[in-house]
């Protein structure tokens, strides 16, 4: 099976060694997106915005790789301070309506640029 690295300007650049995603057959593994707006190459104050800005940025990583929030099958939300849990699970719901992917949540002890907030998926190519 052929590895395909998967870029977009609609997505803040990796702020390391890695990709915004990769497309295997008809999967795609996207690394986590933080709330970077990719225009002004700054993070969202609030975990509202983060989770929100994270959210669109993941949307357009998997666009790019022909996929879309709806193919998502999983998906890792990781939390610098569980307590925004409610507020991050009520944004996410608004993205992921119909038929949720499953999906894990994880407090961590920091996240890269001082992010709130994380999300990574697994999907498939529609």
């Amino acid at each position: 099976m052929l590895r395909e690295i998967i870029a977009t300007e609609r997505a803040p650049a990796a702020v390391g060694p890695y990709s915004q995603a990769v497309r295997v057959g008809n999967l795609v593994f996207t690394a986590g997106q933080i709330g970077i707006d990719p225009v002004l190459g700054q993070l969202r104050t609030g975990i509202a915005a983060q989770t929100r800005q994270a959210l669109t940025n993941l949307q357009a990583v998997l666009e790019a790789a022909g996929s879309s929030l709806n193919q998502v099958v999983k998906t890792t939300i990781f939390l610098q301070d569980m307590a925004d849990f409610a507020t991050v699970n009520q944004i996410y719901g608004n993205s992921f309506t119909a038929a949720p992917p499953a999906r894990s949540t994880v407090q961590v002890a920091a996240l890269p640029l001082g992010a709130l907030v994380e999300i990574e998926a697994i999907a498939l190519t529609e």
